[in-house]
C-alpha cells in the first residue's frame, strides 16, 4: 500500500492526524441509548473501572499473534495487549480515522527524498514481564512478521514490499545473522529508522496495523507465541487461560500505565474471549446480558435482528453501522478461467437473496456494483452488470454468456463459506439456486473462519485442488483510501501460497502497472481516477462478485460503557469499552 509520494503531501497526512491525539477517548462527546446512537456518539460515557467483560464469536481468531492476524476484529482487539507505534484516534465518525501516537512519541518524521521514516518510543515503558520495551524489538517484531510467511503466513507484506534492499533477507528463524534486516536501523533503544525503497507517504498507516508491536525475540516460540504473547498494553493473557478450541481470558497487565498510551483504556478488571459459540446462541446471550460484545463485529444474525428491530427497547441499544466492508464472492480465475463464464455468473446472480441474508437494506446494507465501496477514497459509481436496476439477475444475458464460454449447457464447481457464519452459508445457498437457474451446478464445502483465510480460502492449491471457483468473502480497507483497499486484493504480486488475500488470483500486469502509477503520483485527483480505473478492469473481468456495501447491525448491552463505532475497524472500538 504505497502511495503518495513526496513530502508536501506527507507532511500534510501528518499534520492531519495529529489532531486530537490527546483526547483520551471517550470522556466527553457522550450520548444516551437510542438507535444508531453509536455510529455517531460515545454511549454512556463514563471513567468507571472493574467488572468482567465478555466477547464472543462463532469459531476462532486467525491468531492472537499480532503478527500474524489478518482479521479486522483481530486488529482492533489486538490493542488489547499488542500495541502498535501508532493507532487510530478513539472517537465516533470521521475523526476516527486519525492517526494519533500509541507508543511513539508522534507521527513519523521523513526525509526530504521521502525514502527515510523515523520514529521515537517513550522512555520508560514496560512490557508485561518486566523487560524494558525497545524499539529492537519492534524492528524484529517487522522481521518476523514480513520475512517468515512460512511460519506465520496470516497478515500483510507491506514492509517487505516498500522497505529497501533485501531480497535476500528470509527473516529471523533462518537468518541468524545478528544485525537482521538492514533497512531497518535502532540506533538506540528509543529510535527506529525505516528506510524504504521508494516514497511512500501513508507509512505511517502501515506502522498503525499490530505488526509493530514489539515482540523481544529471546520470547519468540514461532507459531506457538499466540499462546502467550508478551504484552505491551493494558492487558496480557492470562497464564494457562490459553485453549484454541475454547477461548483465552485476559487480565490487567502490571506494566501498563495509561500516560504511556492515553488513547487505549483498562477499565474492566478482566476480558474473557470465548469461541465456538454458534450464531444464534451468541445473539441471545448477548440479548440476555451474559455476553457483552459480538467480537467479529458483523453483526446479528436473521432471528437476532428480528428480536431487536421490532422491540424498541432492544432497538434503542443496536447500531446498523456502516461498516466500510464489502461483501463479496471473488471468482477464482485458475478453477473458472473463462471470462465469459465469469461473467453468466455475474448475471445470473439474485443480489437481493445476498441483501436479505444480511438482513436487508436497513441492517445489511446496499446492493454492491463496484470492487471499491462508496466509503473509500477514489470510489466511482458504476453497474456493468446491472446489480441495482436487476438485482433479482437478468437469466437471459447469463445464458447470452455461457453460450459466449461454449458452456451453454452450464459446468460446475464448489463454493466455499465459513461455515461458522450462518449470513455468509445463506449467501453460498443462494448463489446455488441462482446458477441452478442457467445450468451451473454447484457444491458448498464449509470451513472454519480459524483456519478460512490461511489454509483454506486464502489457500492457491487448496481451491484449485478442491475446485473451488468462488469463495464467500469480504473486504475493509487497510486504511481509508483506494490503495488501501485495493493493493492486497488487486496485485498479483501480493498473491501468497497461505494466507492468500487475492483469492480471485488476478494477476494482471496493467493493473499491477496502475498501482504502482498511483503510488507515485502526487496528485490526489490522478489517483483516484486510477483506482476507479482498476475497480472497472477488475469487474470487466469479472473476478469479483460484489454483493453489499456492508451494514452490520450491532447490539450494544445497556451494561456497557464507552461504546461507539470506529469508521477504522467499522465496529465497536474495543480499546474503549467497560462495564457497569
Amino acid at each position: 500500500m504505497k502511495r503518495r509520494k513526496l513530502i508536501g503531501m506527507a507532511l500534510a497526512m501528518s499534520g492531519l492526524g495529529l489532531v486530537s491525539a490527546c483526547g483520551g477517548g471517550t470522556s466527553s462527546g457522550g450520548g444516551s441509548a437510542a438507535y444508531n446512537a453509536g455510529n455517531t456518539s460515545v454511549v454512556n460515557a463514563s471513567n468507571a473501572t472493574g467488572g468482567t467483560l465478555t466477547y464472543g464469536m462463532t469459531n476462532a481468531p486467525d491468531s492472537l499473534d499480532p503478527g500474524n492476524t489478518y482479521y479486522a476484529f483481530m486488529w482492533n482487539f489486538s490493542r488489547l495487549y499488542a500495541s502498535p507505534l501508532l493507532t487510530y484516534n478513539p472517537q465516533p465518525g470521521a475523526a476516527g480515522l486519525k492517526l494519533v501516537p500509541d507508543l511513539a512519541t508522534g507521527l513519523g518524521q521523513v526525509s526530504d527524498n521521502g525514502l527515510t521514516w523515523t520514529y521515537h518510543i517513550k522512555p520508560g515503558m514496560k512490557l508485561s514481564d518486566g523487560e524494558p520495551i525497545t524499539t529492537a524489538q519492534i524492528k524484529y517484531a517487522v522481521e518476523r512478521s514480513n520475512y517468515a510467511k512460512d511460519v506465520l503466513p496470516n497478515g500483510p507484506s507491506y514492509f517487505q514490499q516498500y522497505l529497501a534492499d533485501p531480497a535476500h533477507y528470509q527473516g529471523p528463524y533462518k537468518d541468524k545473522s545478528p544485525g537482521g534486516l538492514s533497512s531497518i536501523e535502532t540506533p538506540d533503544d528509543t529510535t527506529i529508522v525505516f528506510h524504504l525503497n521508494q516514497p511512500f507517504a501513508d507509512f505511517d498507516y502501515l506502522v498503525a496495523n499490530p505488526q509493530t508491536a514489539p515482540v523481544p525475540q529471546s520470547k519468540d516460540t514461532g507459531v506457538n507465541y499466540q499462546s502467550d504473547p508478551v504484552s505491551s498494553g493494558p492487558y496480557m493473557i492470562k497464564a494457562g487461560s490459553f485453549n484454541p478450541n475454547t477461548g483465552v481470558t485476559l487480565v490487567k497487565n502490571p506494566n501498563w500505565k495509561q500516560a504511556d498510551s492515553p488513547t487505549v483504556k483498562q477499565y474492566a478488571d478482566q476480558i474473557n474471549f470465548t469461541y465456538n459459540i454458534s450464531g444464534d446462541d451468541l445473539d441471545n446471550r448477548l440479548l440476555n446480558g451474559s455476553m457483552d460484545v459480538d467480537a467479529y463485529g458483523t453483526g446479528l444474525q436473521t432471528a437476532g435482528r428480528a428480536k431487536v428491530l421490532n422491540n424498541p427497547a432492544s432497538k434503542k441499544n443496536a447500531d446498523a453501522a456502516p461498516s466500510g466492508f464489502l461483501w463479496y464472492l471473488p471468482i477464482d480465475t485458475q478453477v473458472i478461467d473463462n471470462v465469459d463464464c465469469r461473467k453468466a455468473i455475474e448475471y445470473a446472480a439474485n443480489k437481493t437473496l445476498f441483501q436479505n441474508a444480511y438482513g436487508g437494506a436497513e441492517a445489511g446494507g446496499d446492493i454492491a456494483s463496484t470492487v471499491l465501496p462508496p466509503s473509500v477514497v477514489g470510489y466511482q459509481k458504476f453497474d456493468d452488470y446491472e446489480a441495482t436496476t436487476q438485482p433479482a439477475g437478468d437469466i437471459a444475458k447469463a445464458k447470452d454468456e455461457l453460450a459466449k464460454c461454449g458452456k451453454p449447457n452450464g459446468f460446475s464447481f464448489n463454493i466455499a463459506a465459513r461455515g461458522d457464519r450462518p449470513k455468509e452459508v445463506q449467501v453460498a445457498q443462494a448463489l446455488q439456486q441462482s446458477l441452478q437457474k442457467i445450468g451451473i451446478k454447484t457444491d458448498i464445502l464449509q470451513y472454519p473462519t480459524g483456519t478460512y483465510t490461511s489454509t483454506d480460502a486464502g489457500s492457491p492449491q487448496f481451491m484449485k485442488d478442491h475446485n473451488i471457483g468462488m469463495a464467500t468473502y469480504g473486504w475493509q480497507a487497510d486504511w481509508p483510501e483506494g490503495f488501501g483497499f485495493l493493493s492486497q486484493i488487486a496485485d498479483g504480486r501480493a498473491i501468497h501460497s497461505a494466507g492468500n488475500s487475492n483469492i480471485e488470483m488476478l494477476n494482471d500486469p496493467q493493473v499491477n502497472h496502475l498501482l504502482d502509477q498511483a503510488a507515485a503520483s502526487t496528485d490526489a485527483n490522478t489517483r483516484n481516477a486510477i483506482y476507479g480505473q482498476i475497480d472497472k478492469i477488475m469487474m470487466g473481468q469479472a473476478v469479483i462478485l460484489p454483493e453489499l456495501y456492508a451494514k452490520s447491525l450491532l447490539y450494544r448491552g445497556p451494561n456497557l460503557t464507552n461504546v461507539f463505532v470506529t469508521e477504522a475497524y467499522g465496529m465497536y472500538d474495543y480499546s474503549q469499552i467497560g462495564k457497569k
